[in-house]
């Protein structure tokens, strides 16, 4: 069983956060009740009924079994935002958590000569990653059995590169990697149009289009902060597994069923995709920020169906 149609709470729900209080903002800049607002989204949230689950009770008395709704959705994991002055997050809630400090103190873009021309190519830029605000809500319909359990928990920071400098301005390990040594290893992009390589997890890329470079910058910290052990100061992201939840697997670059991008910023979108962006490809007028400022939202694939009892038996 695999239907599009959404309960009617989560109607109501969406609806909410639709009416979100979104205050006037200066120019190039991101506040919380658009990100909220950004959630509800009928693309992104890609709502599916996916069978049922089958419980089992025992008591002294005898057992007995009990049946919920499975389903299927994407949920707003992470806010991660990309930009050029350290210290300066278009988020600007946020911004405050990550000054410049000793070991972090610059940002900009690099320039190289060729052909007798003058290229911008070799581009730096801090990331932050931080719990989706929206995240709460579909903590609040979970306990209705219609949606699940946030995966990650609201507003907290998650990766401040201001204090990854060994890492994220070194490149320390992760250039010697063989991924970062060896063509044609973890890139981001489509045979023809490759938009810069995963290794090093790093704030450098070479890229001349800068939200080519930014799009593989958040590429880069999704698929560290999804994954347990890495090296790199941060928190993990990584909802466990239990009876009645199943949450994704760590994000892999072009691959949907771990994560999907909406931009916030610039020109925020309401529809989610991996890089390459499909609607960008032609022309990127409207996406390239002036202040080289990005802000995306990273959606997963979570499925799960309401706890009816002790034991789960079945699920379809």
């Amino acid at each position: 069983m695999n239907t599009k149609r959404t309960p009617l709470v989560l109607c109501a729900a969406f609806a909410l956060l639709i009416s979100a209080s979104v205050m006037p903002r200066p120019a190039e800049a991101t506040n919380t009740g658009e990100i909220v607002a950004s959630a509800a989204s009928w693309d992104c949230l890609d709502y599916q009924i996916k069978g049922v689950c089958v419980w089992l009770t025992c008591t002294p008395f005898g057992c007995y079994t009990q049946t919920s709704v499975k389903v299927k959705h994407d949920m707003p994991d992470l806010v991660v935002s990309v930009y050029q002055r350290t210290g300066d997050n278009p988020w600007s809630v946020i911004s405050p958590l990550a000054p410049p400090n000793v070991t972090a103190q610059y940002g900009g873009n690099g320039r190289e000569r060729r052909y007798g021309r003058d290229h911008q190519q070799v581009r730096f830029k801090n990331a932050d990653a931080v719990g989706h605000p929206a995240a709460a809500g579909f903590d609040l319909l979970s306990s209705v059995g219609y949606t699940c359990d946030a995966g990650a928990t609201p507003m907290q920071p998650y990766y401040l590169s201001v204090f990854d400098s060994l890492a994220w301005r070194q490149g320390v390990p992760e250039s010697a990697y063989p991924e970062a040594l060896i063509p044609g290893q973890r890139e981001v992009g489509v045979l023809g149009n490759i938009w810069g390589h995963v290794y090093p997890r790093s704030g450098f890329v070479s890229q001349a289009n800068d939200y080519k470079a930014a799009a593989v910058i958040a590429q880069r910290v999704a698929d560290f902060v999804t994954r347990t052990g890495q090296p790199h100061v941060y928190t993990p992201l990584d909802p466990k597994k239990r009876e009645g939840y199943w949450p994704p697997d760590p994000v892999k670059e072009g691959d949907e069923s771990s994560g999907k991008w909406q931009r916030l910023q610039p020109n925020m979108s309401d529809s989610c995709t991996v890089f390459p962006d499909r609607g960008v490809l032609a022309s990127f007028a409207d996406v390239t920020a002036d202040d080289g400022d990005y802000v995306w939202a990273l959606w997963r694939p979570y499925q799960c169906c309401k706890r009816r009892g002790e034991v789960l038996i079945f699920s379809s």
